[in-house]
């Protein structure tokens, strides 16, 4: 049985991270992915945004998250799609379908120049040149 989501598309909002009280993390964010086509009727060009979000638990992908993806950032990304359940305060049940990315099966790929994705060259951002071409980041990066 395989259970892999693979996207690419733009984040939505800057990541949000979040420890634990026994000091692990998580980081959250929304990545958009848009369906482009032509209209047979009209010839007009249609679109369809659909929005995923994404739970990283991997540590070594948390501090690329925490340090190189914000709002806008366009990713590769490779996890598991799960869905969890849960009651809320007024006892409701509630269901969240996200993409997962832990251990060695999640994979985050920055598509964007470093320049673009560090919001410019300069001292504050480390002076990184532009990347010409993706890396890809997973745990088997030492950090």
């Amino acid at each position: 049985m395989i259970n892999k989501a693979t996207l690419i598309g733009n984040v939505g909002n800057d990541p949000e991270i979040k420890t634990f009280s026994n000091g692990s993390k998580v980081a959250n964010f929304s990545l958009a992915t848009t369906d482009k086509w032509k209209d047979r009727n009209t010839g007009e060009m249609q679109s369809k945004t659909e929005w995923h979000k994404v739970a990283v638990f991997s540590e070594g992908l948390i501090g690329i998250v925490e340090r190189y993806v914000n709002k806008g950032s366009k990713l590769y990304v490779e996890g598991k799609i799960q869905t969890r359940k849960w009651q809320d305060l007024s006892g409701n049940e509630k269901s969240m379908t996200e993409i997962v990315l832990k251990g060695f099966t999640g994979v985050i790929t920055l598509l964007d120049s470093r320049e673009s994705s560090f919001g410019g060259v300069g001292a504050d951002r480390g002076g990184y040149a532009p990347v010409t071409k993706p890396v890809e980041l997973n745990d088997e990066i030492p950090f």
